[in-house]
């Protein structure tokens, strides 16, 4: 029997996405392996394109998902990572300076131009930094170095990628968790989580598109000599090919989506033979049926909008024809048969499906595209608490400061 893991071994990612709400519960082994203990997930009902719309059935949610990973687990869940996302997310790029204090960079001096550069980003009153990301930094105009430190000059700059976020959606997301009974010790942007789940070190220094499919949103970050360059989210996923469907089939939703999962094809192009699918029909009518490539018809147009969309993205950012490792696809809508295909034809890239690696425990579970913000989640918060310790500081001391930000968000405007 598996010995009960101690608490500050513990780590949970809860996704909160538009059509399910997912906890993944892991512990930590000594060698910093992440052993998955625990998930569990629930149908999502009150949010619309990654924005919370109604509290009371989103709180339902997540107290079902919860519990059901504390059961899998055999553990207490009292505090989570949860992600953001939803078309109120923007970013712009700052640069900060400052002259270094003695003759060689320190790991203080690299937070005075960070914070430097986070001063400069402009941020209206009704939205909130996420995330201060640096790109590169620069010591005495030598460009392109990506760790500073100890380095000898008289001068350092960074350039970095700040990402922000409408304060009320944030405070929406906290309420939330709170009202099921958990603390948020931070909240991440869903494509950084999906990013560290599903890309490779060599993708990112290459120059690579992770696309994170879901249901509400199409979220985007663009890598390039191993930092993020763009991120953005776009307000179109897996719903809309599901609502495509019901009207295109004459069915319910949930019918649509059931077909979706079961047969849906993303190009005509690659339906072979003549598989008929039956379609319940609305009422007391008699059920259809209808071909596969009738599917793949209906489903092919929303797909190829999807990825015309990401292309006007990298486009704009100025980074077309940057991007030598291609594009990663994620996220439960990628699984759809023929979307890297789709995403290859559109995007004039080379693509692949990414899911979650690296994992111990009931990695078999989670090893799957639909489950990479959650496993990025844990990601995330495992080099949080390495971070805190090569600084030297007790565990207490920077989570006490998270939640007082993660609070100060949720009290500001109630």
């Amino acid at each position: 029997m598996r010995a009960v893991p101690k608490r500050d071994q513990i780590l949970v990612g809860l996704d909160i996405g538009t059509t399910k709400i997912c906890a993944i519960v892991s512990e930590i082994t000594d060698d910093s392996v992440l052993n998955i203990i625990g998930v569990g997930s629930s149908p999502s009902r009150g949010l619309r394109k990654g924005v919370v719309v109604d509290i009371e059935s989103t709180v339902e949610s997540i107290k079902k998902a919860v519990e059901e990973a504390e059961l899998m687990a055999a553990v207490q869940i009292n505090s989570v990572y949860t992600g953001i996302a939803g078309s109120h997310i923007s970013a712009e790029n700052c640069k900060g300076v400052v002259a270094l204090k003695k003759a060689e960079v320190t790991r203080e001096d690299i937070q005075r131009a960070i914070e430097s550069a986070r001063t400069l980003a402009v941020v209206p009153h009704e939205r909130r930094i996420l995330h201060v990301l640096p790109r590169e930094f620069m010591v005495d105009g030598q460009e392109g170095v990506r760790e500073p430190l100890g380095l000898s000059g008289n001068r350092l700059e960074v350039n970095v990628h700040v990402i922000t976020g409408a304060v009320t959606s944030a405070q929406n997301i906290i309420k939330c968790v709170n009202r099921a009974g958990l603390d948020v010790i931070d909240m991440v942007l869903q494509p950084l989580a999906s990013s560290e789940a599903v890309l490779s070190q060599e993708e990112r220094d290459l120059g690579v598109v992770m696309i994170d499919l879901g249901g509400g949103t199409t979220d985007l970050a663009i890598f390039l000599d191993g930092s993020i360059r763009h991120s953005a989210v776009l307000p179109i996923g897996g719903q809309n090919l599901t609502k495509d469907l019901a009207i295109g089939l004459l069915t319910s939703q949930t019918e649509a989506e059931k077909i979706k999962l079961q047969h849906g094809i993303a190009r005509t192009g690659l339906v072979q033979g003549h598989e008929m699918v039956e379609v319940p029909s609305v009422g007391d009518r008699p059920a259809r049926t209808c071909s596969r490539r009738d599917l793949a018809e209906i489903l092919e147009p929303r797909v190829e909008e999807i990825f015309e969309l990401v292309r006007r993205e990298i486009a704009r950012a100025g980074y077309e024809g940057m991007v030598g490792a291609g594009v990663v696809i994620t996220g439960g809508t990628s699984l759809l048969e023929g979307m890297p295909d789709a995403a290859e034809q559109v995007l004039n890239l080379p693509a692949r499906r990414g899911a979650p690696g690296g994992l111990g425990g009931l990695r078999d579970i989670v090893s799957n595209p639909m489950h990479a913000t959650g496993v990025g989640l844990l990601l995330h918060a495992r080099r949080h608490m390495e971070e805190m310790a090569i600084a030297g500081l007790r565990s207490g001391r920077p989570l006490d400061k998270v939640l007082t930000r993660m609070r100060g968000w949720f009290f500001e405007l109630f």
